[in-house]
């Protein structure tokens, strides 16, 4: 029973990883929590589940989730970031806020409040006494791989450098020549993207979706990049399977009644004995991001 609940903590903790990474991108660049991002998480999942109830292959799902939520990614800051950058941080994020219950809404509205259920997608697969499905495994293999490609994006290509430029002092990067208002642009649709894949992925895992999945994931993947380092994009892959495999291992011996004081409770701590996170730099280095 162990190994299958970290098996199943290892999947939980993936999805937590992708968001918070979508979570990082942003507040890594711009300095902001877009905490619209859970509910672009929650959009693309439903574009998914619907592709797929349609009739779709999957990788038409996935594809449409990333796309739908990377398109709605661009309104958020076209209209709630682009006018408020030179605000207090305090009014962007607000400003997100506003954006996240909107979407919330006009989930609702479209596809009602009750749950939607589709049948697990996917084989199941018996290895010894773990039981593992094809789905799992999807999860585990994507999020390694988007965590692998976002991580060379940004520390690698002409366009990351210039996304660290940004970030570092968005003035300069002005002055030498870059871009500044189009790579801010990229960074909402990369986060966007990674939360619809996020979506899709869950989504299909569990068979079910509502449009309040994104408030409770959301707020376990903000923890989790506070875990791993709020700008590090490594951090989320170390803090995500860390966090999912506390709280599966929490509901399965200590009852479901705990897991969010476990996992609420562990962040706490992280930011009492060590506030840049698991792999932050040091407390001199705190402001450097991505």
């Amino acid at each position: 029973m162990l190994i299958q609940q970290l098996v199943n903590g290892l999947t939980l903790g993936a999805v937590y990883t992708l968001l918070a990474l979508s979570y990082s991108l942003v507040m890594g660049i711009l300095g902001i929590l877009n905490l619209a991002i859970a509910e672009l998480f929650m959009i693309g999942g439903f574009i998914g589940f619907t592709l797929i109830s349609a009739g779709f292959p999957l990788p038409v799902a996935v594809l449409g989730g990333m796309l739908g939520a990377a398109s709605i990614a661009i309104i958020v800051e076209k209209i709630g970031y682009q006018p408020l950058r030179d605000a207090p941080l305090v009014t962007p994020m607000l400003s997100t806020l506003g954006f996240s219950i909107i979407l919330q809404n006009i989930a609702t509205n479209i596809w009602g409040s009750d749950p939607l259920q589709l049948p697990i997608f996917g084989e199941q697969f018996e290895i010894g006494p773990i039981r593992i499905g094809e789905m799992q495994l999807l999860v585990l293999g994507a999020t390694v791989v988007l965590v692998a490609l976002t991580a060379y994006i940004v520390q690698k290509t002409p366009m990351g450098r210039a996304l660290r430029a940004v970030a570092e002092n968005r003035d300069v990067a002005r002055i030498l020549g870059v871009s500044a208002d189009r790579l801010m642009m990229l960074a909402f649709i990369l986060s966007g993207a990674l939360a619809g894949v996020a979506g899709v992925l869950i989504a299909l895992h569990y068979g079910a979706i509502t449009p309040y999945l994104g408030v409770e994931i959301g707020l376990k993947a903000i923890a989790v990049m506070v875990i791993g380092g709020t700008t590090r994009i490594w951090g989320a892959l170390v803090a995500g399977p860390l966090i999912g495999i506390a709280e599966v291992l929490t509901v399965a011996y200590g009852g479901s009644q705990i897991r969010d004081f476990v996992v609420y409770g562990f962040m706490i701590l992280i930011l009492l004995l060590r506030p840049q996170g698991l792999l932050g730099g040091a407390r001199s280095d705190q402001g450097q991001r991505v």
